[in-house]
């Protein structure tokens, strides 16, 4: 089932996908991963974030997190625990986050993958994203897609 975020419920498995999945993928440098790591509340405090789970109670396998800025519909934060990858919990949290942004006036979608993320870009790839460029400074590549 996905669902909207239940901070109280959800959050520590969002951290815990965070650390686990994300963190270890960023070319940021120990300070700059503490700041990163300060400021999720208030990310996930102005964004959208719909969680992946087998039912209401149970355990979030995966996340999205995403925010809307006029037309373009911004995706933060994407995580799948490992025991729950290739199970297409991925793919129906980007079509909920597409589906919710479209239906709100976005026309197109973004996304940073990091540089060596291979599995994170073939999948946006496959989603019908598209390399616009590579950003030298952050080291990652800028995906994207109309909507």
């Amino acid at each position: 089932m996905i669902r909207y975020r239940s901070p109280e419920h959800d959050d520590p498995a969002i951290y815990q996908l965070i650390e686990s999945q994300l963190v270890p993928l960023s070319h940021l440098s120990p300070k700059e991963l503490d700041n990163v790591r300060r400021e999720i509340p208030v990310r996930l405090r102005r964004g959208v974030t719909f969680v992946a789970s087998s039912g209401t109670e149970d355990r979030v396998v995966a996340f999205v997190h995403f925010m809307m800025h006029g037309e373009l519909l911004y995706i933060d934060m994407l995580a799948v625990a490992p025991d729950a990858q290739r199970k297409r919990w991925g793919v129906s949290l980007m079509r909920q986050a597409e589906g919710f942004a479209r239906s709100r006036g976005c026309k197109r979608a973004k996304v940073m993958v990091d540089l060596g993320n291979d599995k994170g870009l073939s999948f946006y790839l496959k989603l019908g994203y598209r390399m616009v460029r590579v950003i030298s400074l952050s080291q990652c590549y800028e995906l994207e897609k109309s909507l």
